[in-house]
């Protein structure tokens, strides 16, 4: 597989599974004080792809991503505000009933994308203080850190290779020209950044704060990834680490900084950098209307996988503009995906296999290895998932037995991650299957009215109804 690295500007190709069967997997999570957007589930559903690839290629993935619950201010450059304390005072709360409503909202929307929780390891900043304190010392034992009165700072100027990822040089980096920011006047180097902040100046009443050599505080954002990413993955060097393209030039910088600098070896092998999402042209903000949620999907009458399918048409290191009318486009498109696959479903579960000649076998066989290769063939080219989709679509024409198309469709779907297979109507009630016969037998009647009656009751004991060649087709509502 050939996966673009930011670090090389390349596609560099992944060592074999037969030579490397576990690919570790560093995710940078969110931070949990304010709704999961659009521009979230899009990051999130590529992560998920990129893995969901591995798997499907014969790798094992080992897979860690963070909560930020404390840490993450408003500016990159340690400048404004703690964002959950921000997020806090807005909504008059706690830090941490915020953190705990938000990160409850992010899980409802990730199972609604079908990201599974189960096989992540997810860690909370506030849970691996101590993992920060003892690779902050690692750092202050080899001389990369200096003290101010407001907090501890690793020197940049004493990591030879900082700003490879950006390719930016230290002295082409400058310092945001900003009135609001709040800049430690005693900071030796403008891209130098808070390893430990002090409880004092503007955090003085900051609510969430531990001890530590360097006084009572709190840990900068960038050294949490680095100490969860190692503590989650049980490793010094990560082989891909993802991330938005707004984190190359500082946090993703100066996770590296920091990581190599303590461990002396290669901190990330792949850098996975996804491009931004735009709504109707425009940078996504609460102030301009255009801030989507889940509970927007619903209220649009949008599915949330018609929003997955939506990511798939655009290629992640693609910027991606969202409109309604494209989301609705990709509602038809999955419904009909979907549809397909029920109803081939159906008539493989009812219908006896049929016989073929030795030569038909292997035709078929040869068949369903062109589509797999197919694939395949645009997965491992850095995820390009837009043609993937073709080659689904060119399964669904091709002139293939429906239990043959029906088994690529749940290989393809490994990757896709829709989880056709969970659309099952073999062990439906006896109830149930009885108001199906009764209603295909209204049908064969053409006594609409008490078929229509029958379809109402199947509705109302939470099944939706839908015509195929063979009869009626209840499935339980989502």
């Amino acid at each position: 597989m050939k996966l673009y690295n930011t670090l090389t500007r390349t596609k560099e190709e992944l060592p074999s599974p037969s030579s490397q069967k576990i690919i570790t997997l560093y995710t940078c999570g969110p931070t949990v004080y304010d709704e999961t957007h659009i521009g979230h589930m899009r990051k999130y559903t590529m992560d998920d792809i990129l893995k969901r690839s591995l798997i499907f290629l014969g790798y094992k993935v080992k897979h860690a991503m963070n909560i930020t619950d404390v840490g993450h201010l408003t500016g990159d450059d340690d400048s404004g505000e703690d964002k959950m304390e921000k997020g806090a005072k807005k909504q008059g709360k706690t830090v941490w009933d915020v953190a705990h409503e938000y990160e409850d909202k992010f899980w409802d929307t990730m199972q609604a994308l079908h990201i599974d929780k189960n096989d992540i390891a997810v860690l909370h900043a506030t849970e691996c203080i101590d993992d920060m304190i003892m690779l902050v010392k690692l750092l202050e034992e080899k001389g990369y850190t200096y003290q101010t009165d407001q907090a501890l700072y690793f020197d940049t100027t004493k990591f030879a290779n900082y700003g490879k990822l950006s390719g930016q040089k230290l002295e082409d980096k400058k310092q945001a020209a900003r009135d609001d920011v709040n800049i430690d006047p005693q900071k030796k180097h403008h891209t130098d950044f808070a390893l430990w902040f002090q409880r004092i100046g503007r955090f003085s009443d900051h609510t969430m704060h531990w001890d530590s050599p360097w006084g009572d505080g709190f840990p900068g954002w960038h050294i949490e990834c680095s100490a969860m990413s190692m503590k989650g993955l049980g490793t010094e060097t990560i082989d891909i680490h993802t991330g938005g393209i707004d984190h190359i030039p500082v946090h993703h910088e100066n996770e590296i900084a920091q990581s190599e600098a303590a461990t002396g070896k290669q901190f990330v092998k792949w850098w996975v950098h996804h491009a931004f999402l735009n709504v109707d042209g425009e940078k996504m903000s609460k102030s301009k209307g255009n801030f989507y949620t889940l509970e927007d999907l619903k209220n649009h009458n949008i599915d949330p996988l018609a929003i997955r399918y939506l990511f798939l048409q655009t290629h992640y290191r693609k910027p991606m503009n969202f409109t309604w009318e494209a989301a609705k486009g990709a509602e038809e498109a999955y419904s009909r995906l979907k549809d397909y696959y029920i109803r081939i479903q159906a008539v493989v579960n009812n219908l006896l296999r049929p016989e073929y000649s030795p030569s038909q076998q292997l035709e078929i066989q040869n068949a369903e290895k062109e589509f797999l290769d197919a694939f395949s063939k645009c997965i491992v080219d850095d995820l390009n998932m837009s043609q993937a989709l073709s080659v689904v679509w060119d399964v669904v024409g091709a002139n293939l037995p429906e239990e043959t198309k029906k088994n690529i469709i749940e290989k393809f779907d490994i990757v896709l991650g829709f989880n056709f297979n969970e659309f099952d109507e073999i062990n439906l009630p006896m109830k149930i299957k009885q108001l199906k016969e009764d209603r295909d037998e209204y049908r064969d009647k053409k006594d609409y009215q008490n078929a229509d009656s029958v379809k109402s009751k199947l509705n109302d004991l939470g099944y939706d109804v839908q015509d195929s060649a063979i009869g009626t087709i209840a499935l339980p509502k989502k």
